[in-house]
């Protein structure tokens, strides 16, 4: 599909300037751009490539002069990296899976499709499942019993959806995610070493030598996801134990994360690749969490926190605060370390040194 300079412009309330009737289809860097795409020059380090674009139009940001460069068009943008979350919707081509209910799905009697709905090849949809309009469950997906999904969503291959999940509308899931999966709960007959270390960090050896079982602790509740929701690629959601895990309306989790059994997050925070958070944490409103964070169970994260990339949050973390490291501290104290870890080799050739000059005037004393 198609659409004018003019229609683009209007859709993001952006000035537009040229000829308003060129038509693109999608987008690129100015470099790669063709006759039919939009030049994207955001950024000052693409200007200059502008001057070979075989690109006609281009999005820019406030304060470029378009006339600099051959183009027949522009349009300008006072926030251009969020005019693209509108432009790209637009131009998004999809899937381009085919319309309508694949013969090889199995969809169980008892299940609701709601209107407009398209489901893939070899779909598996359980007893009493819910499925909202307009809905796409892509190829490969299965959606257990129970389960509810609202209108608008939408499932990419492989998606797995296990019993008793209450999924809210306009729901993504990239290939692969997996929501309500077992929690990771085991517990032995009698106190293990585990917990005997947890109740005094203190310790750095066992005592005694642990071979018992470790015994299931099932997960008997679900996973409630709020609307607006995004999980990305392998990530993966359990179920709770004895309380649905929970996830806010607006939350973005990108791929290969780890949410875990009885997790509490909520609205409009986002997770990173890799981000793993573990049983029973709480996270709060519009928290941050930088990829391949870690999250320790039973622990409160406040609302606003941001937590840089690799940061291992082991204890409470108040609202608004930035954190960085392992253990996490507060960024300016964790980069105080960091400054002052650096000095250290140098400290130790200065202490060698005094060390020497002391000890030569202590012998000739």
């Amino acid at each position: 599909m198609k659409f004018t300079v003019h229609e683009i412009a209007s859709s993001i309330g952006a000035k537009f300037f040229g000829d308003p009737k060129i038509k693109v289809s999608s987008v690129a860097e100015p470099k790669l751009a063709s006759k039919s795409d939009m030049a994207l020059a955001i950024n000052p380090k693409y200007l200059n490539d502008l001057k070979d674009t075989s690109a006609e139009c281009a999005l820019l940001s406030e304060g470029n002069d378009w006339t600099e460069y051959d183009l027949r068009a522009a349009i300008i943008a006072s926030r251009p990296r969020f005019a693209m979350s509108t432009i790209s919707s637009m131009l998004d081509k999809g899937q381009n899976y085919k319309p309508g209910i694949h013969s090889s799905s199995i969809i169980d009697p008892s299940a609701k499709v709601g209107k407009n709905v398209l489901i893939g090849e070899m779909v598996v949809i359980s007893s009493n499942v819910k499925i909202g309009d307009n809905s796409i469950i892509g190829p490969q997906c299965y959606i257990g019993s129970n389960t509810i999904l609202g209108d608008n969503c939408y499932l990419r291959e492989g998606v797995k959806i296990g019993s008793d999940a209450l999924i809210g509308d306009r729901f993504v899931a990239q290939p692969s995610a997996i929501i309500g999966a077992d929690g990771f709960s085991f517990v032995t007959e009698n106190s293990s070493a585990v917990e005997e270390l947890r109740a005094d960090l203190n310790k750095s050896t066992i005592d005694k030598t642990d071979s018992q079982i470790w015994h299931r602790i099932h997960s008997l509740a679900g996973v409630i996801i709020g609307n607006d929701v995004e999980i990305g690629a392998n990530t993966c959601i359990d179920r709770g134990t004895v309380r649905p895990t929970f996830i806010g309306d607006g939350v973005k989790a990108d791929n290969l994360s780890q949410i875990g059994h009885n997790v509490q997050i909520g609205n409009n925070t986002l997770i990173c690749a890799q981000v793993g958070i573990a049983g029973s944490a709480i996270i709060g409103n519009n928290v941050v969490l930088g990829g391949h964070s870690g999250i320790s169970d039973n622990i409160f994260v406040g609302d606003n926190v941001i937590t840089g990339g690799a940061t291992k949050v082991l204890s409470n973390i108040p609202a608004g605060r930035v954190m960085l490291g392992y253990p996490a501290m507060k960024m300016d104290t964790q980069l105080e370390v960091y400054r002052n870890l650096r000095k250290l080799p140098r400290l130790v050739k200065d202490f060698e040194k005094l060390k020497k000059a002391v000890f030569k005037s202590t012998k000739i004393d």
